[in-house]
């Protein structure tokens, strides 16, 4: 008889559930209301309803409840992001104040690198503006 399988815990639950994903999206959205080039992004005054649909989301992400699926669909990151203009200057502050979340956490290392590389190929891959430049017509 062979020892039962070890069941695999989600990266959610190994970095400590919802109240270290909040402190990830609290610190990440310090930095946008102060960003000139970010905060503008964000029609709302308050930025308490996107940090709550990112924090949502990057808990069902990594294997917490899917309250995100549950209330908004599919995630469809580049179709909800598609009316914001994200070049690679918005890439890079997105990426700035994520970076200084991510590190603020003091995960361990196979955590913060699995984090943060998911979250800069995901900044990567919603650019769909190629310079900073107005179009010309």
């Amino acid at each position: 008889m062979s020892a039962p399988e070890p069941e695999e815990v989600s990266l959610f639950a190994a970095v400590g559930g919802e109240p270290t994903f909040r402190r990830l999206v609290d610190k990440f959205y310090e930095g946008v209301a102060q960003d000139p080039l970010l905060r503008p992004m964000y029609p709302e005054e308050d930025l308490g309803p996107a940090a709550d649909r990112l924090t949502l989301f990057l808990m069902q992400y990594w294997g917490g409840p899917n309250t995100y699926s549950a209330s908004r669909g599919h995630p469809r990151l580049r179709m909800r992001h598609a009316p914001f203009r994200v070049d690679p200057a918005a890439r890079d502050a997105w990426l700035r104040h994520m970076r200084e979340a991510v590190d603020s956490l003091g995960l361990a290392a196979p955590y913060h690198s699995a984090l943060w590389d998911y979250l800069e190929r995901a900044a990567y891959f919603m650019v769909n503006a190629m310079d900073n430049a107005e179009p010309t017509h």
